[in-house]
């Protein structure tokens, strides 16, 4: 069936260029095109007998007006991620349409001016050319062709922002199944809120959205790559928490598993997003993780073999590996993984509000904590962030000494059974957990909390709060930590706030905390939890944006974003589908992925935690224009506040239109 790959968002946003606003008159007509004009394009000489005199490579045109062929067609297009696209510009004045060679010019305007005005680009010029995004088309048409490889489906496509009426398309359609020998295959494919509006109308021309390829897909590459290693089936409706694994295994999965512990590439029968927190740690991992219909019954026979898997973002390759391939692999020289986590700081005994935070405290308040102090002292415009405080990592071990817990810990890292057995090592670290939730706090910090809560919450006990984690082992350049420790949502009341507190302690010491930190040689003893509380905000929507393109580095304006209506909890958990979209902060294309038609939603609920709710918006879309423009420029501003060099992990949340950030943490790609 029709898929959907990441990667095709390369599409649009590789090809544009800014589409600004401008009373200015229309350029002039193009100069008359010369059929003969031509280029050399790079190809290999054919063979020269001795002695023969050399003979040139025939020349080929940089465009053409018609594609015949699958030969023409390789010769004007490019594959990206699994996707094959060429471009087209239809002039509107002559009817004239030129196929041109994405080799040669990458976006649309650079063949308009290169080839067809033949004049340097100025700005008044390139203010008239954009006028061709418009309502109106004074001059052309700028589209692109695509075919989606593995679904082997063909769509006709424009520029997220273009605002190319019914007639446009139509006019557009009917020339390009003119002169495209597989025209009658091809779909219209509206990328924005507007388009699929003027879709619609469009009785006359096939359309698919990018929605219904997403969720008709039957592959996904959330992160490419290549492992050789077992291969393991997780039947469906096995008990996760029973689970454990081996940092060597290829596995199946019946659906998204957050918790899973390092792996060497995953299949999920169930698609997440490239955000995620299993996508995000993928890509930390630098292993090969999709998602695939059926995988479980297609590759029933390979369970328990030791296979090679290869994923791109056009297909992917599952099979018995051989014996060199083995020995290969197990021989190859890996990188040492080690990251440095700021040193402990155990001198801060205050509850420090964000206000008085920066991210040099991480080493004492957490980088969770300490990146939003950064944020909160930038008064940036556009968006809030929840008033809280920190606790500093001082009363984590003075609570974790009060109950003789740092020598239990101690025994179980120099224990070899901890250390080599799984499953041993999955239940001692629930016992320490236990151990450290059940612990009594020590009175002082409990009347200390009572009263820092009270300030926060103005007295009120019907103000609930979210307790996060913010150790010194997450948030940080190379190891985001996402989905690695504990946020315990709308806890109202000191006494719930305290075991709180208690709670996300302890998750410093989840399996899937301790093998990541294995995995990236981080010394346990070194990890120290700091607490974030945080006033929570009942959110009408919320989710993740990462300041990068999900396929496509070089596309720096392009951010992803993934979206929910109510609480974003269920956004990073990968289970059900976000509505997912793309951003260009350069010229607010607002480009529509998938739609998120959830039934239900998460809201807070009136005792404390979290509760299900109907879903009153469902189908109706989560992030509008205005939401991109201001979560757009809230990002673009954080990202300047700290390392211009690492895109941002962004978790934010809208009331109404009223935009909160609560975390940023660096978006880790290896």
């Amino acid at each position: 069936m029709a898929r959907f790959v990441w990667s095709t968002l390369v599409l649009v946003s590789c090809g544009l260029a800014c589409a600004s606003k401008s009373s200015s008159p229309p350029p002039p007509p193009p100069p008359a095109l010369d059929a003969a004009q031509v280029a050399v394009v790079d190809a290999a000489p054919p063979p020269i007998d001795a002695g023969a005199p050399a003979v040139a490579p025939a020349p080929r045109r940089l465009w053409t007006d018609h594609i015949p062929d699958e030969a023409t067609l390789m010769a004007y297009s490019v594959e990206i991620g699994g996707e094959r696209f060429t471009k087209f510009i239809l002039d509107t004045k002559t009817d004239a349409i030129y196929y041109f060679d994405v080799d040669v010019y990458k976006v649309h305007k650079d063949f308009i001016f290169g080839e067809l005005l033949k004049t340097p680009k100025t700005k008044q010029l390139n203010r008239q050319v954009d006028r061709n995004y418009g309502y109106q088309k004074p001059d052309y048409m700028m589209c692109y062709l695509v075919h989606h490889l593995a679904a082997d489906v063909w769509t006709l496509a424009f520029w997220e922002g273009d605002k190319a009426s019914a007639a446009h398309v139509r006019r557009a359609y009917q020339k390009m199944k003119a002169t495209f020998y597989l025209g009658d295959q091809v779909k219209y494919r509206p990328d924005s809120d507007y388009q699929e509006q003027i879709a619609t109308q469009l009785t006359d021309v096939p359309v698919i959205t990018n929605d219904k390829l997403y969720k008709a897909a039957s592959y996904q590459a959330f992160n490419t790559g290549k492992a050789i290693g077992p291969l393991r089936l997780v039947p469906a409706g096995v008990a996760y928490e029973d689970l454990t694994f081996a940092p060597d295994e290829i596995v199946i999965l019946p659906e998204s598993l957050p918790d899973i512990t390092p792996v060497a590439g995953i299949i999920s029968e169930t698609f997440s997003t490239p955000l995620a927190h299993v996508s995000l740690r993928a890509r930390a991992w630098g292993i090969p993780n999709v998602g695939l219909r059926g995988a479980a019954t297609t590759y029933a026979g390979l369970v328990g073999k030791t296979v090679v898997f290869e994923a791109t973002g056009g297909g992917h390759t599952l099979r018995e590996a051989t014996p060199d391939e083995i020995a290969a692999w197990q021989a190859r020289v890996q990188t040492a993984r080690t990251v440095k986590i700021p040193p402990a700081d155990l001198s801060a005994k205050d509850l420090r509000g964000l206000d008085a935070l920066r991210a040099v405290d991480a080493s004492a308040y957490g980088t969770k904590a300490s990146n939003l102090g950064e944020i909160v002292h930038g008064k940036l415009a556009g968006f809030q962030v929840p008033p809280g405080f920190g606790v500093p990592i001082a009363y984590y071990d003075a609570h974790l000494e009060a109950a003789g817990l740092h020598a239990k810990i101690a025994a179980l890292l120099a224990d070899a059974r901890f250390r080599k057995d799984a499953g041993y090592r999955k239940q001692a670290l629930a016992e320490l957990r236990a151990a450290i939730s059940a612990a009594p706090l020590d009175p002082a910090f409990v009347a200390l909390l009572a009263k820092r809560l009270g300030e926060l919450t103005g007295g009120d006990a019907k103000v609930g709060v979210f307790v996060r984690s913010s150790t010194n082992a997450e948030d940080l350049p190379g190891f985001s930590g996402a989905g690695l420790y504990d946020t315990i949502p709308n806890a109202k009341g000191i006494d719930a706030v305290a075991q709180a507190v208690k709670d996300v302690w302890a998750s410093v010491w989840t399996l899937r905390g301790y093998e990541e930190r294995q995995l990236f040689g981080i010394d346990h003893t070194k990890v120290y939890g700091a607490v974030l509380v945080q006033v929570g905000v009942n959110a009408t929507a919320a989710g993740v944006l990462v300041t990068a393109h999900p396929t496509d580095p070089a596309q720096k304006t392009t951010y992803t974003i993934n979206a929910k209506s109510g609480l974003g909890l269920r956004v990073v958990e990968g289970k059900k589908v976000p509505e997912s979209l793309l951003y260009d902060v350069h010229n607010r294309g607002l480009r529509i992925l998938s739609r998120s038609d959830e039934d239900t939603m998460l809201v807070f609920d009136g005792q404390g935690g979290v509760r299900e709710v109907p879903n009153p918006k469902k189908g109706q879309p989560v992030i509008t224009q205005a939401r991109a423009e201001v979560l757009g420029r809230a990002a673009r501003d954080i990202w300047g506040l700290f390392s211009p060099d690492s895109p941002l992990d962004i978790e934010w949340l809208f009331v109404g239109d009223q935009l909160y950030i609560v975390q940023a943490r660096p978006y880790v790609v290896r």
